[in-house]
């Protein structure tokens, strides 16, 4: 599919304004530092391109949920001066997104200069697909080049509309390119083989479809987190007070998964055994069970040690791996254990020749936890876009160029 979208490679930029969306939607501390640039590193390529053929450019993007309102806590103004920094260049800023002065500062740009413009989130427009919106924006650009994977799957004016208003004067930057390419790797089946998926956190719903569709090319679909718990009581196993996603439709999707693919269940690999707690805290008392027997008033907050062992001797066997979400709550440091190993043991096997993709805000914090997030072949820019994805579905931002 990638052979039908255009990329920045296909046009000059000389004498032209290009109006990308990035999504510059970092974590950031309350002294407005940023605690993972990873999005802007992999946006800055699609920049110094443009930049190097002489083009002018104005840079859009939203930051947290502001909800149609303006406010300092959400201002993108704290990345003027990173943004000068990594690119060697002053970055102006202007505090609307619409409207003549912002019009008057587009006309004012000279061929190598660079426009940020104040969160997109601060018009409500912008969450609600509005044509005189993106009409308004359509008018500050000659191309329009989205660069934004990490918000390409959601129906917001700047991702879905606006592209409407450039015909073919549209297309996508280096980030998205790669993120596309790698994850075609898996939805096509093209990596080489044993293939590994490993899906943790929280939600089994935003995740059920992906089984669904990677059970027929993956060699190995490995499960941990809240996610394992609906799996282990539709099995007819006790998980006690483990948190289990309330959402009735889950149970007939699971047994429908178990009937549909009786002869593939064998890839599908559990956790054994647990650490569970008696309350939802670091400090709390802990012990390690069977899965299935885990006591009424007691959780699971982590894979157990054979679970660990089970799980990193897959990964180690596996020469193509994708990881989103966590296998525990490795947010307190006693139920850590599980997803840092498998962090490290990802990152060991990439070192000896696996290709591995990485999605997701915890699995990539487990990975600095560990400072082996420099050794994974590609961090994807967006956990919720690489989910989408792979339910086999075109995001809705991909399909906007394409048309």
């Amino acid at each position: 599919m990638i052979e039908e979208i255009k990329t920045i490679n296909d046009f000059n930029f000389k004498d032209q304004t290009a109006l990308i969306r990035v999504d510059f939607n970092v974590p950031i501390n309350k002294y407005y530092e940023i605690m993972d640039d990873t999005r802007i590193r992999y946006s800055i390529p699609t920049i110094k391109k443009i930049i190097y053929e002489k083009g002018k450019i104005v840079l859009i993007s939203h930051l947290g949920r502001p909800k149609g309102i303006p406010s300092k806590i959400y201002s993108l103004k704290f990345l003027i001066r990173y943004l000068s920094e990594q690119l060697k260049t002053t970055v102006n800023f202007c505090e609307n997104c619409i409207g003549q002065n912002v019009l008057n500062k587009v006309s004012e740009l000279k061929n190598g200069e660079i426009l940020l413009l104040e969160n997109l989130r601060f018009y409500k427009e912008e969450e609600e697909e509005n044509m005189n919106f993106a009409y308004e924006l359509s008018k500050l650009g000659d191309i329009y080049v989205n660069d934004a994977f990490g918000a390409v799957h959601r129906f917001h004016t700047s991702i879905t509309i606006l592209p409407k208003f450039f015909g073919e004067k549209k297309c996508i930057g280096f980030l998205m390119k790669k993120e596309i390419q790698y994850l075609n790797q898996f939805l096509h089946g093209k990596g080489k083989r044993p293939i590994t998926v490993l899906l943790g956190g929280a939600k089994i719903s935003s995740k059920i479809e992906i089984i669904e569709n990677i059970i027929n090319f993956s060699d190995h679909i490995l499960i941990g987190g809240g996610m394992s718990y609906p799996f282990i009581k539709i099995k007819g196993g006790n998980v006690g007070s483990s948190l289990i996603e309330k959402n009735r439709n889950i149970e007939m999707i699971l047994k429908k998964i178990f009937q549909k693919y009786q002869n593939k269940m064998n890839i599908i690999h559990l956790p054994k055994d647990v650490v569970i707690a008696d309350s939802f805290k670091n400090e709390a008392n802990t012990k390690i069970v069977s899965i299935d027997s885990i006591p009424n008033g007691w959780m699971g907050l982590d894979i157990g040690p054979s679970s660990i062992k089970n799980f990193c001797k897959i990964i180690e066997k596996s020469k193509t791996i994708l990881w989103n979400g966590p296998v525990g709550v490795f947010e307190f440091s006693n139920f850590s254990l599980g997803t840092r190993s498998i962090a490290k043991s990802i990152a060991n096997i990439t070192e000896k020749g696996a290709f591995s993709l990485v999605g997701g805000g915890d699995s990539i914090a487990s990975l600095k936890m560990e400072n082996c997030e420099k050794k994974i072949s590609y961090l994807s820019t967006g956990g919720g876009a690489m989910l989408e994805s792979l339910k086999n579905k075109t995001l809705p931002g991909i399909n906007a160029i394409i048309q």
